[in-house]
């Protein structure tokens, strides 16, 4: 049996995945740059909280909302948020359902669909500039979220779930850094445009989204912006940041989704002031109907990397002590994460349904063992791994209804097929299994 090392140790390991830090000093951008920027790309469809859809376009700084064709029906768009001197105005609509076509400005829009069978699933894509940690920016093959991007999107998936961290751009790029050479940074549009916008445009315009909030969009660092921008709730300008969004759940047909905002659980010590709350809402995904249900949560609540001697080592201290020994509603049939960057498929060895985590879209990779059987995790919960495994590179899953089952496919950043995966739900109150056959 593998042991688990400290979790504080597991914090140096996962560095700036892992610690909030007061954000920098912000790279403004005037109103005529962010209408300019703004235009062309911005527009997307998104499931926000309540279950339905809402059309979303970034409209530059003159804050007048285009309008919405719905079948052939002309809708008004709300001013979601005004423009700023950081980020333009964006306008918002709620989807009709059972829309068959939606346009603004003379471009389609995807369309919600009711029973997905394809489902796009990515996480953590932005490129890191923080302090002396500074990925390649300018370089697909360092930074690969574009070209991924367009692999994926080509694939015409039904539904794209991104499981966060989104913004990566903190620091300045180091002077004489080539790598990084003309990159904004902060909280602001330039930041999020470059980063997410720009590089994930056939993204946004193959499929509507549901978009995970990350550690990177916590309030120390760009939290703001995604309130603003991407939060499945309104935007009020007044209010502070709000550390932690109620968990949300959208019926898909055969996929009832169910969002928990983990972005601000340490990793590394039990937060003892938001474990209740987090207990509370675990506890809560039983009530949820129809079941089953899968969990999307940004930090994965029982997730690993390599240790020394490559142990693996891992679990949120915070979410683990939430779970208790209660651990997770049987109506949880799969949790999806990422925040670890890497992919992990992983069966636990009672109590718990199998993970799959996808945190490997775009920063730096982590690194974990490929195989993860027998690891155990600190706190009380008595969990343990029976059998998992991960694969290094970059890339994002594709999982394909298949009768009662789920074909997960894997693969890198160029679109190229690296492995399958089978999701098996369980039977008669018992979880079930995701299997990944060696190719």
């Amino acid at each position: 049996m593998k042991h688990l090392l400290s979790l504080s140790l597991l914090g140096l390991l996962l560095g700036g995945c892992t610690t909030a830090v007061p954000p920098p000093s912000l790279a403004l951008l005037p109103p005529p740059a962010i209408q300019s920027a703004a235009q062309g790309h911005a527009q997307w469809v998104e499931y926000v909280s309540g279950g339905g859809a809402e059309a979303r376009i970034a409209i530059g700084a003159d804050d007048h909302c285009p309008a919405l064709i719905a079948d052939g029906q002309t809708m008004a768009m709300q001013l979601r948020a005004r423009a700023t001197d950081m980020f333009p105005g964006l306008c918002s609509a709620a989807i009709p359902a059972g829309a068959k076509s939606l346009i603004i400005n003379s471009v389609p829009l995807p369309v919600p669909v009711f029973d997905p069978q394809r489902i796009l699933v990515l996480g953590d894509t932005g490129c890191r500039i923080k302090g002396d940690a500074v990925q390649a920016c300018n370089d697909p093959k360092a930074w690969p979220f574009a070209g991924l991007s367009a692999a994926a999107a080509a694939m015409k998936p039904d539904l794209i779930l991104h499981l966060g961290d989104y913004l990566y751009r903190e620091s300045p790029c180091p002077k004489g850094n080539a790598g990084c050479a003309g990159s904004p940074f902060g909280d602001n549009w330039a930041s999020w445009n470059a980063d997410f916008f720009a590089p994930a445009a056939p993204l946004l315009a193959a499929a509507p989204l549901i978009l995970v909030r990350g550690n990177h969009e916590d309030c120390q660092r760009s939290g703001p912006g995604y309130l603003r921008l991407l939060s499945p709730v309104a935007f009020d300008p007044a209010a502070a940041c709000i550390a932690r969004l109620a968990p949300y759940d959208i019926a898909l047909g055969s996929v009832h989704l169910a969002v928990l905002d983990d972005s601000d659980a340490s990793d590394t010590q039990i937060d003892s002031a938001d474990v209740p709350g987090y207990a509370a809402e675990l506890a809560g995904l039983a009530a949820l109907k129809p079941a089953p249900v899968w969990l999307a949560l940004h930090r994965p609540i029982w997730g690993l990397i390599s240790g020394p001697l490559n142990i693996p080592i891992g679990g949120n201290a915070t979410m683990i002590a939430a779970a208790g020994t209660s651990l997770i509603p049987r109506d949880v049939e799969l949790m999806l994460a990422g925040h670890i960057h890497t992919f992990e498929a992983i069966n636990y060895d009672h109590g718990i349904p199998p993970q799959i985590v996808a945190g490997h879209g775009g920063d730096n990779l982590d690194s974990a063992p490929s195989d993860l059987s027998g690891a155990i995790f600190q706190g009380h919960s008595g969990v343990s791994v029976k059998d998992g495994i991960s694969v290094s590179g970059f890339g994002f899953l594709m999982l394909t209804k298949a009768g009662r089952n789920w074909a997960i496919d894997l693969y890198d950043s160029a679109g190229g097929h690296e492995r399958r995966c089978l999701f098996t739900p369980g039977e008669g109150g018992a979880f079930g299994r995701v299997d990944c056959p060696t190719p």
